[in-house]
């Protein structure tokens, strides 16, 4: 039995949404295709699931094949990287995700993925969720979660410090970069519930935001 959370509450300027875990359960595909790839490759496949979420492929390919050229990780994750993009089946929305979203229109936030921009544009569009505005995929950055550097650029493109910025994870690396990054995140999903986020969601609909009196942002997080 998974063990309750408190409620909390914060105070915000911008939210940053990481897509996989958090706005779109994508578990199907990943399992499919990163199960080929390790049998493949003569590798654990519940091993290799394990380590796969949260991180650009090259960069779970680094961990697994630490001695293995840089160049090659990034050729093979290109392959792998099609499979993915072309499978949508399962593919669905988290539990109120299409609400929350909904209830970010016109406030300030931003998209921050491990994927490419063409995957992310494929699933959230499978998932039946509308694409923020402001995107922060694998192409915006040198270093995969959980480096900080997407979420300190998804917080400069909305223009805000990094202690202004709540972050929406659920993956042990995102959760890592967060911190990384100097942000409060909120674990979504129980993925996230290991990583002692600063505060745990079971799902969106335990998700509440609204603008606050004289500025900013209050999001509400119930058990």
């Amino acid at each position: 039995m998974t063990p309750s959370t408190p409620s909390a509450e914060f105070r915000a300027r911008a939210l940053l949404l990481d897509m996989d875990g958090t706005l779109v359960n994508s578990d199907a595909v990943v399992e499919r295709c990163w199960r080929r790839w390790a049998e493949r490759k003569g590798l654990d496949p519940a091993y290799v699931l394990s380590v796969v979420h949260g991180r650009q492929g090259h960069a779970t390919m680094a961990v697994l094949f630490p001695d293995r050229p840089m160049a090659e990780n990034y050729a093979e994750n290109a392959v792998l990287l099609a499979e993915e993009t072309a499978d949508t089946d399962g593919v669905v929305p988290i539990p109120g995700a299409a609400a929350f979203l909904a209830s970010l229109r016109g406030l300030p936030h931003a998209l921050v993925t491990s994927a490419s921009a063409e995957l992310a544009r494929t699933r959230m569009e499978a998932a039946g969720l509308p694409l923020p505005e402001v995107r922060v995929t694998a192409e915006c950055v040198s270093a995969s979660k959980p480096d900080p550097e997407g979420f300190l650029k998804g917080a400069a493109e909305l223009g805000f410090a990094p202690e202004d910025c709540v972050v929406f994870e659920d993956a042990e690396v995102g959760i890592a970069a967060a911190r990384a990054a100097g942000m409060r995140v909120v674990g979504v999903g129980p993925r996230a519930l290991a990583q002692h986020p600063s505060a745990h969601a079971p799902s969106l609909e335990h998700v509440r935001v609204r603008p606050a009196s004289g500025g900013g942002l209050v999001v509400t997080v119930t058990p």
